[in-house]
């Protein structure tokens, strides 16, 4: 298993600091500047939490960026300290903001084979042009292992590409909407024996791979295991009429299946294969109260394959009180984000119930938000990629309901990549009257976000008892590293949240005036309009933003931080912004390569806002 650190650094060179701000600082001139930014790990400043924080996985990724080329194949980066984009882009987009782009034939990029041990899969994360219409189009790129041919892989464009503020669908490139969500994960197996370790791996365009450019951001390698074999006790949904070979939908055949396992107590066994779940049922599938098993993520699909534009019909999948669902992958053909919408997007999972739930090792891919409420529940060891929604979102459900209180909910070493809004949330909602109940003891833990393709990494909405620890963000293309505070004007205010050891790469990008962590409260139009923001930060890496590295906004905060470590803002190192009331408790932080004529701490409300040490 292996930590989440990126393999491919780069080094991002920032100017010398001779600012010292009393004892609330230590602010130490840096001889280079960014060392192993893509990685939020190596030495200097905060070495120590880097290499705890974020998920320890099966795989391991290598940046394209870190390969070797070939051709005339070239690198395209953006990095701190240059004019910060008001665009989405492929490099605001890619993690590590760097990418390796093939454009003619013999243009190739090499990666190697770094997870120690010999790999059977791959994910490709990469992106080719749409079609001049919109929807995507398909084609091929030349694999090699160690200089010979394997394989030739399928990309596709179509569940990319969504243009916002599109006037007619979001999936129209000529309606005045701005491109953005570039990527996807393509998960392949290889062909012929397993790549060794420390072998080359090739993506060379040839003649016959028929896309105008290919752009490569990372290559996952992993060694998955052999499919696991049906449990005792069990009903296997096949021989309740499911399809595992995707030729007829198999919708009904799996809720028979739970529905007798749950009469029956017994556990739902779902072998491996690919199942369609298209039907228009006016309901989802519903796995309240019964263990479901899979082969494995790599091995047993539940497909929606909605009829697009898609109606008012529900395809995600239920978990309430006394579900444990593990070991299958979740995947649509959802085109642009909208629960229920018409883009054919929902939940991955929506799970709820007071008398808790258990999710392990399961594959959203191409859906919404996987939506957690309830109590007592743990997600954990799983995986999120291309969504069009949060990645991971603690919350109660927007309402008053003794089964969605949102109460000590853990979402605990899991990984999202590309996600369409923030990679791991909590989000404490009081509804219209004010009445909904706080959301209390969610537990962010050992996570890991990459490249979100909209808003933030991290998002803290609300919430008492709050705990976000040792999680790794890097690269955000729209927003925040961490976003801390309030959703909307029916949010609760944060009571209270510890945030503590983790490595935030980046943010303070193209949407509006971005910085590298925010903070902020609720503002004169919420029911709480004098609630202030209660938070500890402790021992936090804040590594790269594109603007200031850590920014308190408006309007009440109270704030703690203790031995982080702000390490080559583009801007300050801690921004406080004018109109903000409060205090800050600032012990033993240190402020590392700013950038000429920068301070390590702006305080524009120096009236209002005290900091003590």
């Amino acid at each position: 298993m292996h930590r989440r650190r990126l393999r491919g650094h780069s080094r991002w060179l920032g100017g010398v600091a001779a600012v010292v701000a009393g004892t609330l600082f230590g602010v130490f001139p840096g001889a280079g500047g960014y060392a192993e930014a893509a990685a939020g790990a190596g030495a200097g400043a905060g070495a120590g939490i880097a290499e705890t924080a974020g998920a320890t996985t099966p795989f391991v990724t290598v940046e394209a960026e870190s390969g070797t080329l070939g051709g005339a194949a070239r690198v395209r980066s953006i990095r701190p300290g240059a004019t910060v984009p008001t665009s989405a882009s492929l490099e605001t987009e890619a993690s590590g903001n760097a990418l390796v782009e093939l454009t003619n034939p013999g243009d190739a990029v090499s990666v190697p084979n770094s997870s120690g041990r010999s790999a059977n899969t791959l994910v490709v994360r990469a992106s080719i042009p749409d079609a001049p219409d919109g929807g995507g189009i398909s084609a091929s790129l030349d694999l090699y292992v160690n200089g010979t041919f394997r394989q030739a892989i399928t990309l596709s464009s179509a569940q990319a590409w969504n243009y916002r503020e599109a006037t007619t669908n979001p999936d129209d490139p000529k309606a005045g909407g701005m491109p953005y969500r570039f990527y996807n994960d393509f998960p392949v197996w290889i062909s012929g024996t397993p790549v060794p370790a420390g072998s080359a791996v090739t993506f060379r365009k040839g003649t016959g791979n028929t896309a105008s450019v290919y752009d490569i951001d990372s290559v996952d390698l992993e060694n998955v295991g052999p499919a696991r074999s049906q449990p005792a006790n069990s009903l296997s949904v096949v021989s309740n009429g499911a399809d595992p070979e995707s030729g007829k939908d198999s919708t009904v055949a799996i809720q028979n299946t739970v529905n007798a396992a749950r009469l029956q107590g017994k556990t739902v066994w779902i072998p491996r294969g690919r199942y369609l779940t298209n039907s228009l049922e006016p309901t989802p599938l519903d796995f309240t109260g019964v263990t479901v098993e899979g082969a494995g993520m790599w091995y047993s699909t539940l497909y929606r394959k909605s009829p697009l534009p898609a109606t008012s019909w529900r395809s995600k999948t239920l978990v309430g009180s006394g579900t444990t669902l593990r070991d299958i992958q979740i995947d649509s053909n959802a085109v642009w984000r909208g629960v229920g919408g018409t883009g054919g997007a929902d939940y991955g999972i929506n799970a709820s119930g007071a008398g808790g739930w258990l999710v392990q090792r399961i594959w959203t891919r191409h859906t919404d938000a996987n939506w957690l409420s309830g109590s007592n529940g743990l997600i954990e060891n799983s995986r999120t990629s291309d969504g069009y929604g949060d990645g991971f979102n603690i919350n109660n459900g927007n309402t008053k309901d003794p089964d969605k209180l949102g109460d000590n909910i853990t979402v605990r070493n899991n990984f999202a990549r590309n996600t369409g809004d923030d990679s791991f949330a909590t989000y404490s909602d009081a509804g219209a009257s004010g009445t909904n109940g706080q959301v209390t003891g969610a537990k962010i833990l050992n996570n890991t976000a990459i490249a979100p393709w909209w808003a933030n990494g991290l998002r803290v909405a609300g919430g008492e008892n709050v705990e976000v620890r040792d999680n790794l963000v890097n690269s955000v293309s729209s927003n925040s590293a961490l976003d801390i505070g309030v959703f909307g004007d029916t949010g609760h205010p944060l009571e209270s949240a510890t945030i503590s050891g983790n490595v935030l790469i980046g943010g303070g990008g193209w949407n509006s005036v971005r910085h590298g962590v925010r903070i902020g409260s609720p503002n004169s139009t919420s029911l709480f309009p004098d609630a202030y923001t209660h938070v500890t930060l402790s021992d936090n890496v804040m590594r790269g933003a594109f603007r200031a590295g850590l920014f308190i906004d408006l309007t009440r905060v109270d704030v703690t931080l203790k031995n982080n470590t702000i390490d080559s803002p583009a801007t300050q190192g801690i921004l406080v912004g004018s109109g903000v009331t409060g205090t800050g408790a600032f012990a033993g932080n240190t402020v590392t390569n700013l950038r000429p004529g920068q301070v390590a701490l702006r305080n524009d409300s120096p009236a209002t806002f005290h900091i003590t040490d």
